[in-house]
């Protein structure tokens, strides 16, 4: 096999969760093959480098191997070199909401609320 589907690669390789997703996503403009905007049907050869935008992180992967159907993860992951850059570190909530002294008492209310806002965006 030589080639295959943009969208069908990216999903056997578990860049998404669905081939439906990679295929909306490439139909966003999020994916870009060899620096060109790519649609589903796209073909994807070894040795195409592509860019595509996943949960708010910029993916760079470079294809080793075609495959067409979806396979466990340590088989995908030799079917392709990530370029990707680190992803950004994610603060914790306590750093986020601040500490609190020891001995200062109860949050207040306020202060619960804040809390539960932190906890819910992780």
């Amino acid at each position: 096999m030589e080639s295959t589907r943009a969208d069908r690669w990216l999903w056997a390789i578990r860049l998404y969760k669905t081939r439906a997703a990679a295929a909306d996503a490439c139909k966003a403009g999020h994916v870009s093959i060899n620096g060109k905007k790519a649609k589903p049907a796209a073909q994807v050869r070894v040795g195409d480098r592509l860019e595509a935008r996943v949960n708010q992180r910029q993916r760079i992967v470079e294809v080793l191997r075609v495959i067409e159907s979806r396979v466990g993860a340590p088989i995908a992951v030799e079917c392709y070199a990530d370029h990707s850059p680190p992803p950004d570190p994610r603060p914790s909530a306590a750093a986020l909401a601040g500490s609190r002294d020891r001995g200062a008492g109860r949050p207040t209310k306020k202060d619960r609320r804040e809390m539960e806002r932190l906890r819910r965006l992780r």
